[in-house]
């Protein structure tokens, strides 16, 4: 099989039939195969997969049981694929089949062809946050990428097979693989705007940052820890020496204010570490039950 082109959906029983046609029409002539991954839709989604598969054989799908989240439906399609080349995509029409091409060209001289979303068709309060999480995946990884969220990539087999054990408990698919050194190549790729809206709120959008935080960054607490107690410790010296210069000019030391805002800050700071500190044990929670990522409905 030359081509596996994996593609997650949920509820976009109006999106596969279409989908179906520019996949087809972008693939002819090479071997390929697509592999649908319906991850617990509620629509019609699965019987419009299950009457694609019947008429092509190009079509394969694996429907969930519920909604386990896209990167374990990325995990079902990429263990199933066949390819020597394995192409990722959402299956909402945001990302157009017809860049397909241009991600496969890549290859020939990278493992992995990272799509670079142009002109983002997405509101401010999902891009700015989605800057932030790029900036810190950057910094963790070391990977000068400009776009990580971007789930329309190309991939040899040999850069994806080694890290399958992680994919799906691990967010951002193209992080995980691009940490392992393989040598990538961006590629400028159509966004179109979401018929159905970004699924990823900003309370969302905040649990992926502290989950990229949890799951890339080494030691975090350790380093949170750290910083913290030079921030404290450097704050409290500062206020306390103005405290002191202000009492001996002024015979009155401001201190409830001073000491509210420092309370204030450094139970914020604690917070975060918090949050974080309850990411990594859900992480050590379910690694420890060995859960599995996902049970499977029906496979086509």
């Amino acid at each position: 099989m030359d081509v596996s082109v994996v593609v997650t959906v949920l509820n976009e029983e109006g999106a596969v039939d279409e989908l179906h046609r520019r996949l087809a029409t972008a693939l002819d002539g090479r071997e390929w195969e697509a592999i649908f991954v319906d991850d617990g839709s509620t629509d019609g989604t699965f019987a419009r997969l299950r009457a694609l598969h019947a008429a092509d054989p190009h079509i394969r799908v694996v429907r969930f049981k519920r909604n386990f989240g896209q990167h374990p439906a990325m995990h079902a399609g990429l263990v199933r694929a066949r390819g020597e080349r394995i192409v990722t995509m959402d299956g909402d029409l945001q990302n157009e089949p017809e860049d397909i091409p241009k991600l496969l060209a890549v290859l020939d001289r990278a493992d992995v062809a990272s799509g670079r979303r142009l002109a983002r068709r997405d509101s401010p309060g999902r891009t700015l946050p989605s800057r932030v999480i790029n900036g810190l995946l950057r910094r963790f990884t070391r990977v000068d990428i400009s776009d990580f969220g971007c789930a329309f990539n190309a991939y040899r087999r040999s850069a994806i097979e080694p890290m399958l054990g992680a994919i799906g408990r691990q967010k951002f698919t193209k992080a995980l693989v691009l940490s392992s050194g393989v040598s990538v190549e961006e590629v400028d790729v159509s966004h179109a705007p979401a018929r159905s809206g970004s699924r990823y709120s900003p309370l969302r959008l905040v649990r992926l940052a502290l989950h990229v935080v949890a799951g890339f960054w080494p030691q975090p607490v350790q380093w949170l820890g750290v910083t913290l107690g030079v921030v404290c410790t450097l704050a409290a010296t500062a206020i306390g020496a103005y405290g002191i210069g202000y009492w001996i000019s002024q015979s009155n030391f401001p201190g409830p204010l001073f000491a509210g805002a420092g309370i204030v800050l450094v139970l914020g700071v604690q917070g975060f570490v918090l949050a974080l500190i309850g990411e990594s044990l859900g992480r050590i929670q379910r690694d420890v039950e060995g859960r599995p990522l996902y049970t499977i409905e029906e496979e086509l």
